[in-house]
């Protein structure tokens, strides 16, 4: 009898793995091998049989430690508790990591994609548009959409009032044939009812048989202050119906900014960018700021750059996380007339002389001249 492979390179993972770096490589190595996906292919029904029986190992700290302290051995002839090889059949490895794989085969329970009866419905994906104020508060919005509603005429049954559905005579009602498949005994959905495991003979005439037709619908969404753009909020139930009565899809609401005549967003915090005239950078000044809510004072002190960032604390968008709020980034700049007064230019041109005089330093111009001479 060959000898079995070490768990953790049966998962590729070193013996340092977190829970949830083993979890990852056992759902990449049960996607690639699952017989589903390779048909009467003994290696890769193996080769999925040996990754269950190293996750079931590794997945659990008490039997984990033991398997580094004394390897197979630990769970020989069902040693200390027990241990990996007690799968006979793809089911079993179902039953047991059923979260594990969740719906990586197209079906919501462990069965890998062999859910009974008709899948739910599908989930519908709209554009949620909001300003900064309305992300800055929170909101309620009201949304127009169709979607799929379960029949009125057949009250969602897909039967023609007044006819039942009849048990599926391929299947029994079960919704699942089974099939062989080398040492693995498999099922899949019934292809006669589509795992329904009843079938309709007549089907009603609003919606063909489905259960469902087309329908506007009005939705209320609540959307958190703070939300960021690219965000989806899922609304559960509020998708399309499903077929012949199965649960419905859920709603999602992609969200996306409006760009702001005054604001920029940056994560939490909003940016923005005031004008001032040269006298109140160098003399400073005492001005009001529009927030996001309302005018707030703040104070330009003498000399200030133009460029320069000033903070206002608490002033920007909610954290998502409820830790406060970010702040407002301004950013002042000297606003530069394009006509002015004789008086104005006089008195410019007297700065100018004194400012020269005062100073004793060259102008920049002539700092550059003297460069290239």
């Amino acid at each position: 009898m060959p000898s079995q492979r070490d768990y953790y390179e049966v998962l590729g993972v070193s013996k340092d793995a977190s829970a949830t770096e083993i979890k990852k490589a056992y759902r990449k190595l049960a996607l690639k091998y699952h017989p589903d996906q390779n048909p009467d292919d003994s290696s890769a029904e193996a080769k999925f049989k040996e990754a269950a029986e190293a996750y079931d190992i590794l997945s659990n700290d008490q039997k984990r430690q033991r398997y580094d302290q004394f390897g197979h051995q630990a769970f020989a002839n069902g040693a200390a508790g027990g241990g990996g090889g007690g799968f006979t059949n793809v089911e079993d490895i179902f039953s047991a990591f059923g979260d594990v794989f969740g719906n990586m085969f197209g079906g919501g329970g462990g069965g890998g994609g062999r859910r009974r009866g008709p899948r739910r419905g599908r989930d519908l994906r709209i554009v949620l548009e909001l300003t900064l104020e309305e992300v800055d508060e929170g909101v309620t919005k009201t949304v127009a959409l169709k979607r799929l509603d379960g029949c009125d005429n057949c009250d969602g049954s897909g039967a023609r009032p007044g006819t039942t559905k009849t048990t599926c005579s391929t299947c029994g009602g079960a919704g699942q044939v089974a099939r062989s498949a080398g040492f693995f005994q498999m099922a899949s959905p019934c292809p006669s009812c589509r795992g329904a495991g009843q079938t309709i003979e007549s089907p009603c005439q609003s919606c063909s048989g489905s259960g469902t037709v087309q329908q506007r619908k009005e939705i209320e969404i609540k959307v958190p202050a703070g939300v960021e753009e690219g965000v989806q909020l899922r609304v559960t139930g509020e998708g399309d119906a499903g077929p012949e009565g199965a649960p419905r899809g859920d709603l999602y609401c992609v969200i996306r900014e409006k760009d702001h005549k005054v604001f920029q967003r940056s994560g939490p915090d909003v940016l923005t960018e005031v004008p001032f005239s040269f006298a109140q950078l160098a003399l400073g000044d005492k001005v009001e700021i529009p927030t996001l809510r309302g005018k707030v004072e703040m104070t330009v002190p003498s000399g200030t750059q133009s460029g320069k960032v000033f903070r206002l604390r608490g002033q920007g968008l909610p954290r998502l996380e409820g830790r406060g709020k970010g702040d407002q980034l301004v950013r002042v700049f000297c606003e530069i007339p394009t006509k002015i007064s004789d008086r104005q230019r006089e008195l410019l041109e007297e700065f100018h002389e004194i400012d020269g005089e005062a100073s004793g330093k060259k102008s920049f111009f002539d700092r550059v001249t003297e460069y290239f001479k």
